[in-house]
């Protein structure tokens, strides 16, 4: 008799929701009560796959409540669209909030789903006018969306890259103006951000998606500080060590950052709101 090896066991996100927001964020729950610290953020700032998100060490850190409203593959849109994160945030003694891709919102050219940002919802009449070889039927993520245009033509996809640029700008500022309280704006990533000039060609680029150096440091000016985190990936180190995921995970958790990117950020974040103090 053969018997299966368990894998490991899921985490525990502690699933919870807070006031009127209709998005699920990473638990336990916390109070809502001054003085506290919001962390605003996609993927990394939820903490996917990791036991110990930064905004859990940054709160054993600085020993002050940290509540973690990051949310799966977030865009802007998910809190840009939510008055009670925004009022939330605004009641914080500061909100840190990280750079999230340009690709996961609604623009001119395509919509998302208003919650699952990175969920492709549909294409405007401007997108199928520059595709019309495209069937947009048939795709379900943003990315992939995105990918496909770039290879049918890179030239034709410089007109979505700065329209989304120029809509990530917008939607940033307008969710900075919506935190009345002090913003420290928070890049975390595997290499820092690239200017203009430096993209590479011929595919999407690097995470966060679109952003680059010249949209970072403009975004920074509405800010009430700024902070990079960047946290290569050793080629000496399994992309998943430390990470909490099951065999049919493995290849989603081995693109995201682990723990060593947490522990960074951290630390830096514990630096930069002692200074702001």
């Amino acid at each position: 008799m053969t018997y299966d090896a368990p894998g490991p066991e899921p985490l525990d996100y502690l699933p919870c929701r807070y006031g009127t927001s209709k998005l699920m964020f990473r638990g336990p729950r916390r109070r809502l009560e001054a003085p506290y610290i919001a962390f605003l953020g996609g993927t990394e700032t939820y903490g996917k796959f990791i036991e110990q998100p930064f905004p859990a060490r940054v709160e054993a850190a600085v020993g002050k409540t940290c509540v973690n409203f990051g949310f799966p593959n977030a865009g802007i849109d998910a809190f840009a669209h939510d008055p009670f994160v925004a009022q939330a945030a605004s009641q914080a003694d500061v909100t840190v909030v990280q750079v999230m891709g340009a690709q996961n919102m609604t623009n001119r050219f395509y919509s998302v789903h208003r919650r699952r940002n990175d969920r492709f919802v549909g294409a405007s009449a401007l997108l199928q006018t520059i595709y019309r070889e495209v069937d947009f039927s048939e795709f379900h993520f943003n990315r992939h969306m995105l990918t496909h245009l770039m290879q049918v033509s890179p030239e034709r996809f410089e007109a979505v890259r700065t329209e989304l640029q120029q809509a990530w700008m917008a939607r940033m500022r307008l969710m900075l103006g919506q935190i009345r309280g002090r913003t420290l704006l928070l890049w975390l990533a595997d290499r820092p951000p690239v200017a203009t000039d430096e993209q590479p060609v011929g595919d999407l680029g690097y995470d966060p998606l679109f952003v680059t150096r010249e949209m970072f440091e403009a975004v920074a000016q509405h800010a009430t500080a700024k902070i990079e985190v960047v946290a290569p990936k050793c080629p000496s180190v399994a992309p998943t060590a430390g990470m909490v995921v099951s065999e049919m995970e493995v290849q989603a958790a081995s693109e995201m950052l682990g723990p060593m990117a947490h522990a960074s950020a951290a630390a830096a974040l514990a630096d930069a709101l002692q200074n702001m103090s």
